[in-house]
């Protein structure tokens, strides 16, 4: 395996980090235009949640094959291949006329920028030192924070001058600048990382990823914590500071914004003190063990005492949504327990696992939200029943962690 120089991981981050931003801006953009589309094509928070989940749910179904090509053909090509379909999932979004075609733009769009962090995890994993890599994903993770930082008071901003459609075509455009800035610093997979005779074979099949017992421990955490925080920052959140706290979509917009700051700062912090951390022994397992049930407490105070919190909703929810960050060192922690030449699939199948919770999550707390309505229940008792099941579900995925054995622990 041979790692790069100083200089050229730097240049290389960028590149990778770049193409990142942009995924996360349209990500998390929704959660800002969720008043303005609410209202233009009559959404209801069922088809808010599939609007918001249809990107997800585009993401997650290409991170199999993803992860196949990336170990066969390294991350600059399948990337480049990748960003194209969303420069025209973003384009097609500007010139949606129904909410199925918003839907069917937002799907591109998710498949199109669905190697944006997988594909620079694979190659962080052959060229970049083992002391480098959770650094490296931290550091990924901040600027995907900015990218929804940016989502947020600026394009609030910017709305009432250009429009939310005239916002699309502009990410297409940047989306391509970052396609141009990949092709030119990103180096050739083959010409610079030759396999290595104790490197699984090009063609491993997933079963040897899915059955392993530290990739079914960290599965549920996978799934229900972190799928669901994304799912909260990209949307949720938004909809309960309106909603339930009673703020203005300025307000919500503002709330947002300070959360995907403090996240940027949270990331920045993890990538400081991870290489300091794991040459101490203090190692993923028992930092996600001791931190996570952090986040189950602030939820409950959210879902518990909204009524007499409502000022406080936005401060509430960035506390924990930074809580939540333990579970982003399980990913890379994945990617480590296995082989370089396994890493793409390692990591795609785990990312999977990922969005298909974002993706339920979205919808289901659609869902959830008008079955209760439907049966009588208020507005605001039928987010806090939503949400509740959300928490318990979280609980029984950590009770999971907690109870799984991995050979594999020593590693992580």
């Amino acid at each position: 395996m041979n790692t790069l120089s100083r200089r050229d991981c730097i240049v290389v981050f960028l590149a990778f980090a770049f193409a990142y931003f942009l995924s996360a801006l349209i990500r998390a953009i929704t959660a800002t235009l969720s008043p303005t589309l609410t209202a233009e094509f009559a959404l209801n928070a069922r088809d808010l949640g599939l609007l918001a989940g249809g990107y997800f749910l585009g993401f997650a179904a290409t991170q199999l094959p993803l992860g196949t090509w990336l170990d066969r053909h390294g991350p600059r090509k399948v990337i480049l291949y990748f960003l194209a379909a969303a420069v025209l999932g973003c384009v097609a979004f500007s010139l949606a006329t129904s909410f199925s075609g918003l839907l069917a733009a937002r799907i591109l769009c998710g498949v199109g920028v669905s190697a944006c962090l997988m594909a620079p995890l694979t190659g962080y994993r052959r060229w970049f030192a083992a002391t480098a890599q959770m650094r490296a994903n931290s550091w990924m993770l901040m600027t995907g924070s900015l990218g929804m930082v940016a989502s947020t008071l600026p394009v609030q901003w910017l709305m009432p001058l250009v429009g939310w459609r005239a916002l699309f075509v502009a990410l297409a455009v940047l989306v391509l600048g970052a396609m141009v800035l990949i092709a030119w610093k990103v180096p050739q997979w083959h010409a610079t990382v030759p396999a290595t005779q104790d490197e699984a074979p090009v063609n491993a099949s997933y079963a040897e990823v899915w059955r392993h017992p530290y990739f079914r421990k960290m599965a549920p955490l996978g799934f229900f914590c972190y799928g669901g925080l994304v799912a909260m920052q990209t949307l949720w959140a938004a909809p309960w500071m309106i909603k339930v706290a009673g703020y203005s979509p300025l307000q919500a917009a503002t709330g947002l914004f300070w959360i995907n700051v403090a996240m940027l700062l949270t990331f920045w912090t993890w990538g400081m003190v991870n290489p300091w951390l794991t040459r101490r022994g203090i190692h993923a397992d028992r930092l996600i063990a001791l931190g996570l049930p952090v986040s189950f407490v602030l939820l409950a105070i959210i879902i518990g005492a909204s009524d007499d919190l409502s000022t406080g909703s936005g401060a509430l929810w960035a506390l924990y949504c930074v809580s939540c960050t333990f579970v982003s060192l399980a990913q890379p922690a994945v990617g480590m327990a296995f082989s370089p030449s396994l890493a793409g699939r390692a990591l795609s199948a785990y990312n999977l696992l990922i969005f298909a919770g974002v993706f339920t999550v979205q919808w289901g707390i659609g869902l959830a939200i008008d079955g209760a309505k439907a049966l009588g229940c208020t507005e605001i008792a039928a987010f806090q029943l939503a949400m509740g099941v959300f928490l318990l579900c979280c609980i029984a995925a950590y009770a999971y962690f907690l109870t799984a054995k991995s050979h594999n622990a020593s590693k992580c």
